[in-house]
This record gives structure tokens, sequence and C-alpha cells, in this order.
């Protein structure tokens, strides 16, 4: 009772594929598993991106009223040295 050598390596390739084809299955599976924690975790992610997304809304109007408000000071200052300027030049020229 010999083995003939090719009987053997087709043995070992059939043990090896099985042994591939069960490490492959155990591999999906863990990845759906692993899929479905990165679902749940990005869902929370959403909601908390949700409930906050109010905040900045009232962060961005109060900057944007800060920036009008500062715009229009920055201007009437610039305007008051303005005028300023202006009527010492024409104080210089009329004497």
């Amino acid at each position: 009772m010999t083995i003939n050598i090719s009987d053997f390596l087709l043995a070992q390739l059939f043990i090896a594929l099985i042994v591939l084809v069960v490490v492959l299955i155990v591999f999906v599976i863990k990845s759906i598993g692993l899929i479905s924690k990165v679902e749940k975790t990005i869902d929370d992610v959403n909601d908390k991106l949700s409930q906050t997304s109010g905040l900045f809304n009232i962060a961005e109007k109060t900057g944007d009223f800060v920036d009008g408000v500062s715009d229009k000071i920055v201007v009437a200052i610039t305007n008051l040295i303005g005028r300023f300027v202006n009527r010492k030049k024409g104080n210089d020229i009329d004497e």
C-alpha cells in the first residue's frame, strides 16, 4: 500500500483549499459584524450632528450680526476722519 506522490499532493491541495474556504467564511462573518457596528456609529454621529446644527446656525447668525455692526462702525469712523481731514485741508487752502 504505497501512496503515489501526485495523490498525496492532491490531498494536501484539497485540505489547503478547505482551510482557505473556512478562513474566508469566518472573515466574511466578522466583516459583516464590523460593518454593522460602523453603520451604527455613523448613525449616532449623524444624529449628534443634526442636534448641534442649530447651535452652529445661531453662532453663524451672531457672527454675521457682529460683522455687520463692526463694518458700520468702521465706515462711520472713516467718514468722521475723512471729514476732519477735509476740513483741515480746506482751511489750509483758503489761507
